[in-house]
């Protein structure tokens, strides 16, 4: 990939993961929702495991950028 596309991927991640944690925050945070224990932690690890493959996937392309001397 050029650094233009990796630099738009990697806004785009970016974007997914504020969105996916703005999310995980009205959810859990900011709303009376009631739901059971089990059904709050399957979704909390769902959350942590969604956030840490956006994160991994963030990492690379930075490190490819940064590989191809792009700022």
């Amino acid at each position: 990939m050029t650094p233009e596309e990796l630099t738009v991927e990697l806004n785009k991640l970016k974007e997914e993961l504020c969105d996916l944690e703005d999310m995980h925050s009205f959810i859990f945070q900011k709303t009376s929702v009631h739901m059971g224990a089990e059904k709050a932690d399957s979704m909390q690890v769902e959350f942590d495991e969604e956030c840490k493959e956006i994160k991994a996937k963030i990492e690379r392309i930075e490190k490819a950028l940064a590989a191809k001397g792009a700022p």
